[in-house]
């Protein structure tokens, strides 16, 4: 097993959500000192690490708000390495709230690295996403590749990403930037179109989708997790790392590998209210990794079809599981 994180104080922001619950297992797999930063909310509700009970001794989970600096100060106190990825998310949503977006997205990774200026953490990573390239000019998209901000939310994070390197610049804060493409999986939010087309196949014949011609390169989230993890191993202060297959794949070839998997037949049904503004979708995103693969020994492992059948599989053990966190939001 690999010990460079054995007993490291690591925090993660986002922790509860999606691709955050899945690194705050794998980081305790390895043996660090995890405190998981959550939302708060008056539940006490801590997200999807609720749904394991991964409660032991080297796990601490805190309620908080990425927007207040002073708590996120405190946060950090001797932290060893510091995974950002508490963040407002949903693309559809930052049409209609683009202040929450930047209060959140870019003033959040602020206080983070203004709190790590002061301190001698070893690493920063900041969590970008593959939509701050915009629709591909060139594919696969390389970190060179120009940013387009084709929504508040890819706005935000285009922002914060800038944010992030001028402190590597400036301030020489240990920051390494990892760009995921799509990643999907166990725990995915309902508002993804894998979790909408599995969901829909498995309770229903008719998928309601918007638009089935934009291509995406799918990253299982295990891959992703790993990406994180060889990001704060042996990222560059400074670099960006895209983290992805280099392979597209079109949202109606979804359809069909569900369909194939499941053995059955169904057709899709177009809703309107389910398309973005034509001049926001982003057609085709599909990732050049070869500098992942270079400079941290990274390289995806899960083919797609069987990412698609182990979520699946996790969609139909569902009701087994606390279903009610499947709605939990990052």
């Amino acid at each position: 097993m690999n010990n460079f994180f054995k007993n490291k104080k690591v925090v993660v922001t986002g922790a509860g959500g999606f691709i955050g619950s899945h690194l705050t297992e794998r980081l305790l797999e390895l043996g660090a000192h995890v405190t998981a930063f959550v939302h708060y909310n008056c539940r006490s509700f801590n997200g999807w690490l609720e749904e394991k009970a991964i409660y032991h001794d080297n796990l601490a989970i805190v309620s908080g708000d990425i927007r207040d600096p002073f708590q996120i100060n405190e946060l950090l106190d001797e932290a060893d390495t510091v995974f950002h990825l508490a963040a407002l998310i949903g693309i559809p949503f930052s049409y209609k709230a683009v202040q929450s977006y930047l209060e959140t997205n870019l003033n959040g990774t602020l206080n983070i690295l203004e709190a790590a200026k002061s301190r001698k953490l070893r690493r920063v990573i900041v969590t970008s996403t593959s939509e701050v390239y915009g629709t591909a000019i060139k594919t696969p998209m390389s970190e060179k590749h120009p940013l387009q901000a084709q929504s508040p939310y890819s706005a935000s994070k285009i922002a914060a990403d800038m944010l992030a390197y001028s402190y590597a610049c400036a301030f020489e804060t240990p920051v390494t930037i990892v760009r995921p493409f799509n990643t999907f999986g166990p725990r995915q939010s309902a508002r993804a179109v894998i979790p909408t087309i599995i969901q829909q196949a498995l309770s229903c014949k008719t998928i309601k989708l918007g638009d089935l011609k934009p291509i995406r390169d799918f990253n299982f989230v295990s891959d992703t997790v790993e990406g994180f993890i060889k990001a704060a191993q042996n990222g560059i202060t400074g670099e960006t790392y895209n983290l992805a297959t280099g392979k597209g794949v079109r949202i109606g070839e979804i359809l069909e590998t569900v369909a194939r998997i499941l053995k059955i037949d169904f057709s899709p049904e177009f809703e309107e209210i389910r398309k973005r503004p034509p001049s926001s979708e982003v057609m085709c995103l599909i990732g050049d990794a070869s500098k992942a693969a270079k400079e941290l020994d990274w390289q995806p492992k899960v083919k797609f079809e069987e990412g698609i059948k182990k979520t699946i599989e996790w969609f139909e053990n569902l009701p087994k599981q606390s279903s009610k966190n499947y709605q939990f939001k990052v």
